[in-house]
């Protein structure tokens, strides 16, 4: 069980605050959504719960079965999706992940070979990523967010270059995979976060 607790949280840029007073509590087994014009801070507002960029004012706090996790090993705990992260292109897919898989384990049951088999890529096996096509990549980087046994999933704009069988692979893995996981979405796109039980609206926070 998670809990991530915002309070009052903000950020700024240079004199410019993207938001301000964030109040939140985030749970395991209870998606979120953080939707909200471009520009609002969707993707700002997940990077600082992931820690990947630091806030300007308030607090944030992890519980992991009710015991707080400390800063320097929240990292462990975390998967993140993101269309502007990069995968390593030199390696083949096969090579990708189990790479990946070295410092962030799969859920029970999974391996790179049968994470390949899900994602309907094994004649792409050994081909460099470089070859990937946008749809390719994004499948691999969903592969290794969501299949990860790390129990806080962060997404931004998850079904981001995929075709409809994609999206439908997506929806069957967060369905499948996803039930215990703390999960976070950002998008403004309803079939991305139609699932959601709850909606963060970033204009509320400026």
């Amino acid at each position: 069980m998670m809990q991530i607790t915002l309070q009052q949280v903000g950020k700024r840029f240079n004199h410019h605050w993207i938001f301000r007073k964030v109040d939140a509590v985030l749970q395991s087994n209870a998606p979120v959504a953080i939707t909200g014009a471009n520009g609002s801070g969707k993707s700002t507002l997940l990077q600082v719960i992931g820690g990947a960029v630091e806030k300007s004012e308030g607090s944030m706090s992890w519980l992991h079965h009710g015991q707080p996790v400390p800063e320097e090993k929240q990292y462990p705990l975390l998967s993140f999706c993101t269309p502007y992260l990069e995968l390593i292109e030199e390696l083949t897919l096969l090579e990708m992940l189990q790479f990946h898989g070295r410092f962030k384990p799969w859920l029970p049951g999974l391996d790179a070979n049968s994470i390949i088999a899900l994602m309907g890529l094994e004649a792409a096996t050994q081909k460099q990523i470089r070859a990937f096509s946008s749809g390719m990549k994004q499948r691999v980087k969903l592969a290794q967010s969501i299949l990860s046994a790390a129990p806080v999933l962060l997404l931004d704009e998850p079904t981001s270059n995929l075709d409809t069988k994609g999206i439908d692979m997506y929806h069957q893995w967060m369905q499948q995979y996803t039930k215990d996981k703390l999960v976070l979405i950002a998008s403004n796109d309803e079939q991305e976060i139609s699932f959601c039980q709850q909606r963060i609206s970033m204009a509320e926070y400026k």
